[in-house]
């Protein structure tokens, strides 16, 4: 079975960023996620990449991931209408060195 993939984008609040990551780094463990990483793209911009072993583990956690999700939203600038505070996309990994 291929591994799967989720990347969120951030825009975090002028002021919380240390505090954003804090809690990203105390996020409670996922069954079925490999690894998750939190990239810094500007001053307050942030990626999440998460490796996932399957579709179906990343499927079964997504209630999880929003709750997680949850207890962040106040630190979080909308990035837009359409799209609220997150900028989420997932995928099937097809290349992986």
């Amino acid at each position: 079975m291929a591994k799967y993939s989720n990347v969120v984008r951030f825009i975090v609040k002028e002021g919380v960023q240390e505090a954003f990551i804090k809690m990203f780094n105390e996020r409670p463990e996922l069954d079925g996620m490999n690894s998750n990483i939190l990239i810094k793209t500007s001053d307050k911009e942030f990626c999440s990449v998460g490796i996932w072993e399957d579709e179906a583990s990343l499927v079964k956690n997504r209630d999880n991931m929003i709750a997680f999700l949850d207890t962040l939203r106040p630190m979080l600038e909308e990035i837009s209408p359409e799209l609220g505070v997150t900028d989420p996309v997932s995928g099937t990994i097809v290349a992986e060195n």
